[in-house]
């Protein structure tokens, strides 16, 4: 599969195709970093947050090996759920794991670019499209929610839970923030967004921003990111040795946006008209 434009695809795949047996040994088969102690709870609170509803055609953008993606099947009503990835690898576990599960009238995985998904899915296919810690690997972030504007629905939901660049206003503190994070960009085939930019992108296009949060879960119930430490040790990158010197280089914030059903410059205004 070739990458398109400038955007890093090809290595994406190259690297997913190399170490997903790595990240499945660690993380199971919900690779997501931001996580509880017990992963089902965070995928019931995603349903909750993201307002994942019954009857509703999603696209999963970088489903990994479809572990969301069943969970959501499995516990909502009539979802019908495309769900690419642009590595091999991955989408022939995919395929074993829906079919282990008997949930092939519920998922359709796709090899494929999710830059691409307007050549593939055409216009206005999707009542959701989400994101679970994938939208950083693109390097051609425009280009993909011009893309996954097209393929929205009017009235569509936009979905993405991912790490974003801190900010700090101690100079020292954030050239170390913007080191960690070309370190792990280098390592993970990321390009860690930062959150502005990223929602002037979004806005750019049309969509209407409904929600910018951190992930609402009981501190108790919080993983704390020593899955994601371990995971670390084995790239020998972004390891958390100790607290005490430690600079934090990310937030996770969950970002929710809507296609306006009305773009009549008239009405854009009337919010009311437009929720989801």
């Amino acid at each position: 599969m070739k990458a398109i434009n400038n955007n890093n695809s090809e290595r994406v795949q190259e690297f997913y195709n190399e170490n997903t047996e790595k990240f499945l040994a660690v993380y199971g088969d919900i690779i997501q970093a931001f996580r509880t102690l017990n992963i089902t709870d965070y995928l019931s609170y995603t349903i909750k947050s993201a307002g994942i509803l019954p009857g509703m055609k999603v696209l999963d953008a970088g489903c990994g090996v479809c572990g969301p993606a069943i969970y959501f099947a499995e516990n909502i009503l009539d979802i019908q759920i495309d769900a690419c990835t642009i590595s091999d690898v991955q989408f022939n576990m995919a395929k074993k794991n829906i079919a282990d599960k008997d949930l092939g009238n519920s998922i359709t995985p796709h090899l494929l670019d999710y830059h691409t998904i307007a050549s593939r899915f055409g216009n206005e296919a999707f009542d959701m499209i989400y994101f679970l810690e994938s939208f950083g690997h693109s390097t051609s972030k425009m280009e993909l929610i011009d893309a996954c504007w097209k393929v929205l629905k009017p009235g569509g939901k936009l979905y993405i839970k991912d790490l974003f660049k801190r900010i700090s206003n101690d100079d020292w503190e954030q050239l170390r923030i913007d080191e960690i994070c070309t370190e792990i960009n280098t390592a993970y085939e990321y390009d860690i967004p930062d959150l502005s930019s990223t929602l002037n992108i979004l806005r750019s296009v049309g969509l209407e921003l409904r929600t910018v949060k951190v992930p609402e879960i009981e501190i108790d119930q919080f993983e704390k990111l020593t899955i994601s430490n371990t995971f670390q040790n084995l790239f020998n990158i972004g390891k958390i040795n100790g607290w005490d010197e430690y600079i934090f280089p990310i937030d996770f914030y969950e970002l929710i946006l809507t296609k306006p059903k009305d773009l009549k410059p008239k009405n854009m205004h009337l919010y009311s008209l437009n929720k989801p």
